[in-house]
């Protein structure tokens, strides 16, 4: 077998004839290589793209989450202000249920007071009407 003398100097025809540096093999290769090298940007682009719109959507939900989050705070502390606000007017009933309560003795007492005197008015003009 005689050596292709163009070979020998790196040079090689293809398919159509034309003549190329590299081998048909490399070339082929090289060729494949790069098909799959698209491919795989391609691939990585898809990913990326349903990467962000999953990091898009936990943002939402997290944004979301912190909102409800902020409500239901927002509620407890309404909450315990009302409670704090009960508590604070069931004090005040029952110190103005203490103070009526004192004003009734006072009235009582005034009341036996005068009943006292109007019994004593009463026994007076009876006496005195009967000592015409």
């Amino acid at each position: 077998m005689a050596k292709d003398p163009l070979a020998e100097a790196g040079l090689h025809f293809d398919e159509l004839n034309k003549l190329r540096i590299l081998e048909p093999e490399v070339d082929q290769k090289t060729t494949e290589l790069k098909e799959e090298c698209e491919d795989f940007v391609d691939k990585i682009s898809q990913f990326q793209k349903i990467v962000g719109g999953l990091i898009e959507l936990v943002d939402e939900l997290a944004k979301e989450a912190e909102t409800e989050k902020m409500k239901a705070i927002g509620a407890r502390n309404l909450l315990k202000s009302v409670a704090k606000q009960r508590e604070a007017q069931q004090q005040q009933l029952q110190a103005l249920i203490a103070e009526k309560k004192m004003q009734l003795e006072r009235y009582r007492i005034e009341y036996e007071a005068l009943s006292k005197v109007e019994a004593e008015q009463n026994e007076f003009i009876e006496q005195f009407i009967l000592q015409k």
